[in-house]
């Protein structure tokens, strides 16, 4: 059976960016700004307090793991922050190794942090799909993963790049497995999480080439029209229609990344012809699906 968050996760391609290990002592404070990229910490021991901006202050205590799809601004502080315009104290002790605070206070805090990349030219799409935080308390397989990503981006053994993205398309997936979809921010997972929207949501997935109407999925998913698009636009967070079209568009892109014949890809993602397919394509994407074709083969 066809599983839509695996799906978003492989087509997100994730790759490494940085892994670092932090220790903090005494007053600390972390803040960044603008970064748009990933990001991921478990705190092996300790307490500390991270800060998104538009959210409540979150306490974080050893076995916690924290992820955010999209992360642009954010601080992360001892609980007791340093005074505001206090100058943060950051040292590298050796490679990946960073440490916070007053250098003589013994360690109170160690966490493995990192940011990835999503190589996908869909991603703001496959984004918004997921949770926009995702908090894990007490698992210790995500400190395990985390470590391994950590050792991984510093030794140079074969094939490391194959294995850091295999890491964190795991790492990904045990984070969306292991949230409450029914309380998650409105996207895939919380659609999954509705028992009469999932079927329908597998079904654009595994057979994106069928005939799709807001009608046809509304008797699938057994509800009339006008009640299943409110539901799914509330819990998926866009139209039906609009989920269905992008989701081919995201296949069709990878189908021509590698370079299969327009005409195959039409009758693959849903379109009578190859010219009914490259008029949707040019809409939705701006451009032809050649052109789009040969920009991604330079």
């Amino acid at each position: 059976m066809t599983d839509p968050v695996a799906e978003v996760v492989a087509l997100l391609k994730p790759s490494p960016s940085i892994s670092k290990l932090v220790t903090g002592g005494g007053q600390w404070l972390v803040e960044r700004t603008e970064l748009g990229s990933p990001f991921y910490c478990a705190l092996v021991e300790g307490e500390c307090l991270i800060s998104i901006t538009g959210r409540e202050p979150t306490l974080l205590t050893a076995g916690d793991f924290v992820l955010v799809p999209e992360m642009f601004s954010f601080t992360m502080s001892s609980l007791v922050p340093p005074p505001r315009g206090a100058l943060a104290q950051r040292l590298e002790t050796s490679p990946g190794v960073f440490q916070l605070g007053d250098p003589d206070a013994p360690a109170e805090i160690k966490a493995m942090v990192g940011h990835c990349a999503f190589g996908s030219d869909d991603k703001a799409l496959l984004v918004s799909l997921l949770p926009e935080v995702i908090l894990v308390r007490g698992e210790e397989r995500f400190t395990l993963l985390v470590g391994m990503i950590n050792d991984e981006t510093r030794a140079d053994r074969t094939a490391r790049e194959m294995v850091l993205r295999r890491l964190l398309e795991v790492l990904l997936i045990e984070a969306l497995r292991s949230t409450d979809g029914a309380s998650a921010s409105p996207g895939l997972l919380r659609g999954m999480a509705d028992r009469q929207l999932a079927p329908t949501l597998r079904r654009i997935h595994q057979d994106p080439g069928r005939s799709m109407t807001v009608e046809r999925l509304a008797q699938d998913a057994a509800m009339s029209r006008s009640t299943f698009f409110e539901r799914f636009r509330r819990e998926v967070g866009v139209a039906p229609m609009e989920y269905a079209t992008s989701w081919r568009m995201a296949l069709a892109k990878e189908l021509l990344r590698d370079e299969v014949a327009t005409a195959e890809i039409a009758q693959r993602v849903g379109y009578s012809s190859a010219s009914a397919f490259s008029v949707a394509f040019n809409r939705h994407v701006g451009t032809s699906p050649g052109a789009y074709s040969r920009s991604s083969r330079l």
